[in-house]
């Protein structure tokens, strides 16, 4: 079974899920699994959610996020044409200056001060939110 969850004003029950299923966005009843930390990775999201609620916070990540990944697309692609990395630079800084801007207006620390694996979390977190279910 799943478990309750509330945030960003409405709840929903989670479905545990195989990591390629939660990628995915599909659920199925028979692929349950525990993600490191023994807590599935709808928990995770939770408790990063819980950190997020700000309406200003959860913007400036929501903008921050995908700055950061295309960053590292960014630096992965410089190999190749070496100009490119000034541009990763400059997307990696100014999300990572969102994210703290946004946690300002939080009030509270970033969720990875007190546990690394969060860095990889908010990933998860935003592709929820652009799917309307974070």
């Amino acid at each position: 079974m799943g478990e309750e969850c509330s945030f960003r004003r409405h709840s929903f029950r989670l479905q545990v899920q195989a990591p390629v299923l939660l990628l995915l966005g599909r659920h199925t009843p028979h692929s349950k699994i525990s993600m490191p930390g023994n807590r599935t990775s709808e928990q995770w999201i939770c408790q990063y959610a819980t950190s997020h609620q700000h309406p200003v916070n959860r913007s400036c990540h929501t903008l921050g996020i995908p700055m950061i990944l295309l960053s590292l697309a960014f630096f992965v692609f410089s190999i190749f044409r070496h100009n490119l990395w000034f541009y990763g630079v400059v997307l990696f800084v100014i999300g990572w200056i969102l994210q703290f801007v946004g946690h300002a207006f939080e009030r509270k620390p970033p969720e990875f001060f007190s546990d690394w694996r969060f860095l990889f979390v908010g990933v998860r977190w935003w592709w929820a939110k652009m799917r309307g279910k974070a």
